[in-house]
Formats: C-alpha cells, sequence, structure tokens
C-alpha cells in the first residue's frame, strides 16, 4: 500500500475508534437508570458500573502503550478492539449485576489499549508538518461522541434497550478490525528486543486503583487512606523506574524532558479544570432553570460542537506556530470562560451560559490538540506508546480529580442531602466555589503551557536547553517489526 493509502486507513481507524469509545461511555451513562431498573442496582453498585470501566481503561494506558512499543502497535490495538467488542457483546448479554461489571472491566481494559495506541500510530505514519492537523481530526472525534452519547443513547435505550448501548459496539468493532487486517499492513515497533516491566506495572496498577478509588470516595475517612496508599504506590513506582533496566515507563521523560513534563502537566491542570463544569451545569440547568434532561443536554451540546469543530483548525495551527502558545491561549480562554460562571447566580439568563459554554469549548479546543501535538512530538519514536498512556492517564486522572473537587465541596456546602428549594442557595455557593477553584487552577496552566520552551525551530532538532532527551524531525516511515 502506499503512503497515502496507509495513512489515509489509519487515520479511519483512529477516528472511528476516538469517536466510539467516548460515544459508548456516555451513551452508558444515560443508559445507567434502565439498568438499575431491571437489575434492581443499589446506587454503590451502579456507580461501578461507570467506575470501574474508567479504573480499568486508566490502569492498561501506561503498559499497554509500553508493550506496544516493544512488540508492536497494530498489535496491541487490533488486541484492543478485539477485547473490547467481546466485552461489549457480553455487557449487553448480562443477566446480572455481577457479570455486567466484570464484562464492562474487560471493556475498559480494551478501550484503554485502543485510546493509546491511537496518537502513536498516526504519529508513526504521518510526518511532523502534519501531525497538528490528523491530532486534530482525532480529538474532533472524541468530542463528537461525546455529544451524540447522551442524545443517541437516549433515543436507543428508550427505543430498544439499555443492552444496545453495548451491542452496537458489536458491529461497528467488526468492521474496524477488518480494516485493521486488510489496509494496515504495515507494523511499527521501535523499543523491539526490550524487556517489559512486570513489576513496575504492578506497582503503577496498585497505585492507580488507590488513588482513583479514594478520590471517588471523598471526603470519608478511608478515602485519605488510599489517597495516600496510592502516592506512596507512585513514590516506589518511580524509584522502581529510575533503576530498573527496561521500566514501564520511562520516568527520565519527566526528570530531563521540560517539554514532554510541563506539557503533561497542563494536560493535567487543565481536566482538572474543566471536566466538571458540564455535570455542575447540568445540575444547575435542571435543578435551578427548571429543565428537564433534554433540555439540558440541549443547552449543554453546543460546548461539544464547538470544540469538535475547532480542534482540528487547533491542531492544524499548531504545526505552523508553537503548540505552548497555542495551548497557552486555549487554557486562558478556558479561564475566562469558567471565571464568567464564577457569577452565575438563579437570575442568570440561558444567553449569558450560552456564551459562557460556547467560550468554554473554544478554549477546550484550543488547548487540546495543540498539547497532544506538544507531548506526542517531544520524544524520540520508541517513546511513543508510553508518552500518549502518559498523556491519556492524565486526562483521565485530571477527570477525575475534578469531579473529586466536586464531591467534597458538595459536601462541605450541602451534605448528602437532595438537592431541593430549600437547599438552593447552598448548591449555588458551592457552585462558586468550584468555579473559583477551577479558574486557579486554569490560569496556573496558562503558565505551565508557556514554560514549557519551544518544539519549533525552523525545523531543526530541539536541544537539551529545551529540556528534550532528543527529538527526530525527520518524517517518520513505516516500520517493520524488524525496526529497532
Amino acid at each position: 500500500m502506499n503512503d497515502t493509502g496507509l495513512r489515509r486507513s489509519a487515520l479511519v481507524s483512529v477516528t472511528v475508534s476516538n469517536f466510539l469509545i467516548p460515544f459508548m461511555s456516555s451513551a452508558t451513562n444515560i443508559a445507567l437508570p434502565s439498568m438499575a431498573a431491571d437489575f434492581k442496582m443499589d446506587a454503590v453498585l451502579l456507580s461501578w458500573v461507570a467506575t470501574c470501566f474508567t479504573l480499568a481503561s486508566v490502569v492498561s494506558m501506561v503498559p499497554s502503550g509500553r508493550v506496544a512499543d516493544i512488540y508492536g502497535r497494530k498489535k496491541m490495538f487490533l488486541l484492543g478492539y478485539i477485547i473490547f467488542t467481546f466485552a461489549s457483546l457480553f455487557c449487553g448479554l448480562s443477566n446480572s449485576p455481577n457479570m455486567l461489571i466484570l464484562f464492562r472491566v474487560f471493556q475498559g481494559i480494551g478501550g484503554g489499549m485502543i485510546f493509546v495506541q491511537g496518537p502513536a500510530i498516526l504519529l508513526s505514519v504521518f510526518p511532523p508538518h502534519e501531525r497538528g492537523r490528523v491530532l486534530g481530526i482525532s480529538v474532533a472525534a472524541v468530542f463528537a461522541g461525546l455529544s451524540l452519547g447522551p442524545l443517541l443513547g437516549g433515543v436507543m435505550t428508550s427505543a430498544l434497550s439499555w443492552r444496545s448501548v453495548f451491542l452496537m459496539n458489536v458491529p461497528l468493532g467488526a468492521i474496524i478490525i477488518l480494516l485493521v487486517l486488510w489496509k494496515l499492513k504495515e507494523e511499527w515497533v521501535d523499543a523491539k528486543g526490550e524487556k517489559f516491566d512486570f513489576i513496575g506495572s504492578f506497582i503503577y496498577g496498585l497505585s492507580i486503583v488507590g488513588l482513583i478509588y479514594g478520590i471517588t470516595h471523598l471526603p470519608s475517612a478511608r478515602s485519605f487512606w488510599f489517597i495516600l496508599i496510592g502516592f506512596i504506590g507512585f513514590f516506589v513506582f518511580i524509584k522502581w523506574g529510575r533503576h530498573a533496566k527496561s521500566p514501564v515507563f520511562e520516568i527520565n521523560l519527566y526528570r530531563n524532558n521540560r517539554l514532554f513534563a510541563l506539557s503533561n502537566l497542563a494536560t493535567l491542570i487543565h481536566f482538572s479544570g474543566s471536566f466538571a463544569v458540564t455535570f455542575l451545569m447540568s445540575l444547575y440547568l435542571q435543578n435551578i432553570k427548571g429543565l428537564s434532561p433534554q433540555g439540558a443536554g440541549l443547552v449543554l451540546v453546543i460546548q461539544t460542537i464547538v470544540q469538535a469543530i475547532f480542534s482540528p483548525f487547533a491542531g492544524k495551527l499548531s504545526d505552523k506556530i508553537e503548540p505552548g502558545i497555542v495551548a497557552a491561549v486555549g487554557m486562558a480562554v478556558t479561564t475566562l470562560g469558567i471565571c464568567s460562571f464564577i457569577f452565575l447566580d438563579e437570575a442568570s439568563s440561558l444567553t449569558f451560559i450560552l456564551v459562557n459554554l460556547i467560550l468554554l469549548g473554544l478554549g477546550i479546543a484550543l488547548f487540546s490538540s495543540p498539547n497532544s501535538n506538544a507531548i506526542m512530538s517531544s520524544v524520540e519514536r520508541k517513546f511513543y506508546g508510553q508518552a500518549s498512556g502518559s498523556s491519556a492517564t492524565m486526562r483521565q486522572f485530571g477527570m477525575i480529580l475534578s469531579m473529586g473537587i466536586v464531591t467534597l465541596l458538595f459536601n462541605l456546602f450541602i451534605g448528602r442531602v437532595e438537592i431541593t428549594v430549600d437547599i438552593y442557595p447552598a448548591f449555588i455557593r458551592s457552585l462558586k466555589a468550584a468555579f473559583s477553584l477551577f479558574a486557579v487552577f486554569c490560569f496556573g496552566g496558562i503558565f505551565a503551557s508557556l514554560a514549557r520552551g519551544k518544539m519549533h525551530s525552523s525545523n531543526q532538532p530541539i536541544g537539551d536547553s529545551a529540556g528534550m532527551i532528543s527529538q527526530s524531525t525527520e518524517e517518520p516511515q513505516p516500520q517493520g517489526e524488524s525496526s529497532s
């Protein structure tokens, strides 16, 4: 296959993947009440239907990225799709809550494997001057999936059943598997022969579980113990990675590569400060403004539509202008949008809300794909899997931290009670506190984006002064399994 055909097939495969998994995740959230009714699940058990997917995907991201660097990115992408497709089938056929949760775990593992390989495959196929554009297209697919998931998921759940949300992944997954086998004839192996770090992966997985479980159960007393265990685990993981011959994650990417480290920090900050906004506004629109769930969804979808429209433009722009500058502008626009929400009250108009959502969507679009471009372009080819896994993990951690902050503030301002008219003043105060914290996060993120150093330098490699280990500016070519 010629380069053009290979690149087109890779872009289609990754873009469809980036649409399908967020679509399924957001559609599943809409279908949760129907699952609870069918299986008579309580709230705690129901929450694990959503949480176990996120937990499994985060745990699998960094190790699967490393395995792909060693054994082949196409192999891991394909394996991830096979796991995801079969897990989706058995989720749809589940006859008990335990069976559903078990296969949601496998679905999360497959989804994490797929999501990590996407950017690595695109950068292995496309030349440097097109990276931002194709990453922008793939990011736009994520936002499109998030936008359409609640809408179509609700229709499918009402017209068919919640099982259809899972079963639709089976034919789509089969098509992608066939496309990869038929069209992606090349393999990309840039760390062939290196050993996989099982001990480091185990420590990493335990640390992730401790942190995520702790954050999602704030502010209970035991949650702080789990968070502490998670941090201790990460300390051990870092110490192990510095001395392991072939670590699951190259710690020096953070220690010696300023561009990589600060770009990942910017990812964590941005998603910590922006992810929970949609959740908070959904509660506001339904409780304070009295909109139906469908009405609130139609208002909130404007943000993701803006993100989907402007992400390819932002990615393409980062091929010409320093990604750090574009991302910093995006972080600044995000900060402005969140700051405006601090003034939200019961009398705020829908026009005010829509303008802020458009502003927020534009900021997220300007940040996301340029920042991804900076992360993936800041490392050697053999670290593409690890870099993609790190970026995806930071994004997921940011989302979880964002929701953890909201949970903590709700407990402080409202307590564990239903949001009723009497609670509205306390609810508004908790919103203002959350938006204030998120604005501070994102404001600090502007400086993290600006301080990362330059990626473009007259198309010449960036030296150690920019904080990089090394960077190749040659056009990447597909490599056979004998490559290293």
